[in-house]
């Protein structure tokens, strides 16, 4: 009986989120939410759940690709069982931040690649787009009223693809011009990433709202 193929989580934490703070004296990572979770904590819960489906029979790892020094947001994601990997060219643009996750985890089936900012997406929707790569697919995307949304996920065969990426984009390119599987979630979280305080703030509102 062969062994289940191993896939991986990779959660995108290097970025300096100069929009939510241009003094850079608030980490959005680090900000608090109504459970008491930071946003970088509940970001990778959700993940590490879905990543972990015995039933669904997904055999994965997860790992955050942070900047060197970030020692809190480390120590918190570590906590959790996240391994953290300090990316020194996070700065170059996202694109060096996937790649050297991609790189640490090349003997994967294939990743499912998710920003640390969105700690809105269900844990379901990810596991339907592992679902979907082991299923076969190529390049996995979640798509809710109409339009697409992260995390994304690719199989291992993308893997030169990916590592030839370049700059700020990240994969952007290759779902721009690869054949993509288009997953239909319910699902608003995978359009909510928390660049700025105003949407902090709305994010809170919006926890509150459903939580009353």
């Amino acid at each position: 009986m062969t062994s289940p193929l191993r896939w991986t989580g990779i959660l995108l934490a290097a970025g300096r989120g100069r929009r939510f703070d241009t003094s850079g004296q608030q980490d959005k990572l680090l900000q608090q939410l109504g459970n008491g979770c930071s946003v970088a904590q509940q970001s990778a819960s959700n993940m590490l759940a879905a990543m972990s489906d015995e039933a669904a029979d997904v055999v994965a790892d997860v790992v955050a690709i942070v900047r060197p020094g970030h020692t809190v947001l480390t120590e918190q994601l570590q906590a959790l069982g996240v391994a953290c990997l300090a990316c020194s060219d996070a700065d170059m643009g996202m694109a060096h931040s996937l790649k050297h996750g991609l790189l640490a985890t090349s003997d994967s089936a294939g990743w499912i690649i998710a920003l640390a900012d969105m700690p809105a997406v269900k844990t379901s929707t990810i596991l339907l787009l592992v679902q979907a790569l082991q299923a076969g697919a190529g390049i996995v995307v979640p798509v809710y009223q109409g339009r697409r949304g992260n995390p994304v996920g690719f199989a291992r065969s993308y893997l030169p693809q990916l590592l030839n990426l370049e700059g700020d984009v990240g994969a952007r390119r290759l779902l721009q011009t690869e054949l993509v599987t288009q997953i239909v979630v319910d699902d608003a979280g995978i359009h909510q990433d928390l660049d700025t305080q105003d949407e902090l703030v709305a994010h809170h509102a919006r926890m509150s709202k459903l939580a009353s």
